[in-house]
């Protein structure tokens, strides 16, 4: 996000822990681990003080993984500006509640900050946009000017955003979608077909809106960039790693080796876990997210789970 915004002249701080990845980001000026050879824009600076770094600006982005969201949020929070707004990034829900990111902010940011609350999701597969292919992307929160300046600064030639009030559809639709793609990965795994493949995929997508609507989202998000856009994109694509974690799942592997040899965070297996309390809380059914939970955490194999949806009662579509 601070490459594209700066690769657009917008002066860009990326806040670090600490001093010497500061000065290891702004000497090499580029990201090793993650994006080697990706050269930041010259607008793009890294700073480990927090006053530096935020006490000025007018949208702060928090780009973290969502089990870290709230310590980092309580970090930062003094030393946001009064009419600063604040966007998240993250695609998960906290466990073991399933709070989403926005609820976070609510609880942790004074009043003050919370027209500025704005959640971001789409299918926008970093490595894709880092590289100057077209994206899109929707950014929802409350408060309508705040939307339209947010949007501003984030509209470039190739990432397109448009804006939504549906702030709990939008969240949920970038959270729920790893759990479809961890189902995806099971059936690439397997080799089942792309005919089992997408019926993992559109009945997964069947039962993410049913628990989004009950928690108080818009059916219509769901067939949005936030929802279905994001699914295509995670589901088919090579770069994703929930469909990746699910394929290896298939393939016999554990969830602990497999995260071990990973340098990412994977959203969709803590989600998992999250939306079934959410589920138990709103009274939705969710088959498929249940046998993925036993999937990751309690040794079924992902060719049972498969069997075990098919072999459920008959019932309509819809």
């Amino acid at each position: 996000m601070g490459i594209i915004l700066a690769r657009t002249g917008v002066p860009v701080t990326i806040l670090t822990r600490t001093s010497s990845e500061a000065d290891d980001l702004n000497s090499h000026r580029e990201h090793r681990r993650f994006l080697p050879t990706v050269t930041f824009p010259q607008s793009l600076a890294a700073s480990s003080d927090a006053v530096e770094a935020i006490c000025e600006a007018n949208l702060a982005i928090i780009a973290v993984p969502s089990e870290r969201f709230r310590s980092n949020l309580r970090e930062i929070k003094i030393f946001l500006p009064p009419d600063i707004a604040v966007l998240s990034v993250a695609k998960g829900l906290e466990m073991p509640r399933g709070r989403r990111m926005s609820q976070i902010m609510e609880e942790e940011l004074p009043p003050a900050l919370h027209s500025g609350i704005c959640v971001l999701s789409g299918p926008n597969l970093a490595k894709e946009i880092i590289q100057g292919k077209p994206a899109s992307t929707v950014i929802a929160g409350r408060n309508g000017d705040k939307l339209a300046a947010v949007q501003d600064i984030l509209m470039s030639p190739t990432f397109r955003v448009y804006t939504s009030q549906d702030v709990v559809g939008v969240e949920l639709g970038g959270a729920l979608k790893n759990i479809i793609a961890l189902g995806a990965g099971f059936a690439d795994g397997l080799e089942v077909g792309d005919n089992t493949k997408a019926a993992l995929i559109t009945r997964g997508l069947a039962e993410i809106t049913r628990l989004g609507v009950a928690a108080g989202a818009q059916p219509m998000t769901f067939a949005g960039l936030a929802g279905l856009g994001d699914v295509i994109a995670t589901c088919a694509s090579r770069l994703s790693r929930n469909r990746h974690v699910g394929e290896q799942l298939a393939k016999g592997k554990r969830w602990p080796e497999i995260r071990a040899s990973m340098d990412n965070v994977v959203e969709g297996v803590i989600t998992t876990g999250a939306a079934l309390n959410l589920a138990q809380e709103f009274c939705v059914d969710m088959p498929i997210t249940q046998v993925t939970q036993r999937v990751l955490h309690e040794g079924l194999p992902a060719k049972e789970a498969i069997a075990e949806l098919m072999s459920r009662p008959p019932r309509q579509e819809w």
